[in-house]
């Protein structure tokens, strides 16, 4: 059974940075590409960021430039690096691997505000 734990959300002030983690089990993880979404309350849930297995990247407008993404395939592990945060930023943050199936985490809480 596929299952996606993230960590590291929590509140920040302005201009902070946050690290979040999600972790993967039950399944070949290095294989995927893992992305990270969120959902800020009232609005659709949006993409923010992807890796693929070999390690190419991509970001949102939104967030070019001040998140990093990254992988350690042996911890089944991947990173989202937030610098810079905004309180536009502030949302619960998920991440997901489809294979095919969709699966998400349960959702990391993040707050920028001073």
């Amino acid at each position: 059974q596929v299952r996606l734990v993230e960590s590291g959300g929590g509140l920040v002030q302005p201009g902070g940075s946050l690290r979040l983690s999600c972790t993967a089990s039950g399944t070949i993880f290095s294989a995927n590409v893992m992305r990270w979404y969120r959902q800020a309350p009232g609005n659709q849930r949006e993409w923010v960021a992807l890796i693929t297995g070999g390690g190419s990247t991509n970001y949102a407008d939104s967030v070019k430039g001040r998140f990093t993404i990254s992988r350690d395939n042996a911890k089944n592990t991947v990173y989202l690096q937030m610098n810079s945060l905004k309180p536009e930023d502030t949302a619960v943050y998920y991440c997901h691997i489809r294979i095919p199936a969709d699966y998400w985490g349960q959702g990391t809480q993040v707050t920028v505000s001073s």
